[in-house]
């Protein structure tokens, strides 16, 4: 063969050396400000469980209220219950001596709406009434409302 003939050009291609492979694109990211960002992103999901957690025990009372609504069978024991509710929300000294009007009427202060005048008069008569007096189905509606809707003003760390 004549080494000034020309090659052909499959003998040209299996000349060819394989070119290396890429490295391998790094899943970290490169610069500082992605750390950043998920640094602050996981401050604001730690902040979010923290404030979950606390709003979750603060109303730990009324979840146990409602449990107790209930099972509740007279209106003296809703009576309790309204009233243990609003000393576990309210300071001791606003709550603990109202009776009678002042009592409903700050049922219908604190609660979202007035508490109805009927279920008001039921809960100032149960002392009165017979110990196993069921309530109506208006005053345990309201007793309800009442515990879900109420803004809790509390004096700071028990």
């Amino acid at each position: 063969m004549n080494e000034d003939a020309p090659e052909s050009l499959v003998s040209l291609i299996d000349q060819l050396i394989e070119p290396p492979p890429p490295s391998p694109v790094p899943l970290v990211p490169q610069t500082w400000g992605w750390a950043a960002l998920a640094l602050l992103l996981l401050a604001l999901v730690l902040a979010g469980l923290w404030r979950w957690h606390r709003h979750r025990v603060a109303n730990g009372y009324r979840r146990a209220a409602l449990a107790a609504l209930a099972q509740a069978g007279s209106v003296a024991e809703l009576a309790t219950i309204l009233r243990r509710a609003a000393l576990a929300a309210y300071p001791r000294a606003e709550v603990a001596s109202l009776t009678g009007g002042d009592w409903t009427a700050f049922l219908s202060r604190s609660g979202r709406g007035p508490f109805p005048e009927a279920a008001g008069e039921e809960l100032r008569r149960a002392p009165y009434r017979a110990p196993g007096a069921a309530p109506s189905p208006e005053l345990r509606d309201a007793a309800e409302r009442w515990l879900r809707t109420h803004a809790a003003v509390r004096e700071g760390p028990r």
